[in-house]
């Protein structure tokens, strides 16, 4: 009976230790799909980062989805945003997503439609968006304290990760620190900055007549 005992439990375990897997999102690009896309979304890219804010509202559609209430029009989103002010967040948040790869979507109606960053559009099915996030990086260090001196676990590359809690915000000691455990079950603290929500900022993009513009521009469900 020992013996079945014994066997039965190796095989448990064996069996949990094979479930227990690391899962990855590895950044994804299809804009080379469509050379006109690619083009379009290098000329938008020059324009963000030398903070255009003409040229951000010439491609944005006059019904741009900004949320999920009603304020889908482009007078909201220029309210929302104040692209004019040079220190508005818009410019890195946006760089973010735009800069992040992406993938062409098609719901059988719109089919030249493209949706930033990998983060968003690739998401696995099955695993929960609200629950889980991205290590957005490469060779990220997951430490045993929510500190720069804590010990390194180890290092994790695009590892999808369930956040257990961020670090209470109004400590300045710990601030800025997000406690998670990966799908193969190692835990620990990683910097808020490395790891990423699929609902996050994300944005979309249709050709319209001949001419690209950005569709939504949201975050959240």
């Amino acid at each position: 009976m020992k013996k079945v005992l014994y066997l039965l439990l190796t095989v448990a375990m064996a069996a949990a230790a094979m479930s227990a897997q690391e899962v990855y999102l590895k950044p994804v690009d299809e804009a080379a799909k469509d050379p006109s896309f690619l083009a379009f979304r290098t000329k938008l890219i020059a324009a963000v980062e030398r903070k255009d804010a003409a040229y951000v509202y010439s491609i944005v559609d006059p019904k741009i989805k900004n949320g999920f209430g009603d304020r889908d029009t482009i007078a909201w989103f220029k309210r929302d945003w104040k692209l004019e002010n040079k220190n508005s967040k818009f410019w890195k948040t946006f760089g973010t997503v735009i800069k992040n790869g992406g993938a062409f979507w098609s719901d059988g109606t719109n089919k030249d439609s493209f949706v930033a960053p990998y983060s968003f559009s690739n998401w696995p099915d099955g695993i929960d968006a609200f629950e889980h996030f991205v290590v957005f990086g490469s060779d990220v260090n997951l430490r045993e304290e929510p500190s720069m001196t804590g010990k390194v676990i180890t290092k994790l590359s695009y590892n999808i990760v369930k956040l257990e809690h961020m670090t209470d915000p109004k400590s300045s000691k710990y601030q800025g620190w997000a406690k998670v455990t990966t799908l193969g079950g190692l835990e620990g603290y990683i910097k808020e900055e490395f790891i990423r929500s699929s609902v996050d900022y994300r944005a979309g993009f249709e050709k319209k007549r001949g001419k690209w513009v950005m569709t939504f521009f949201l975050a959240g469900d």
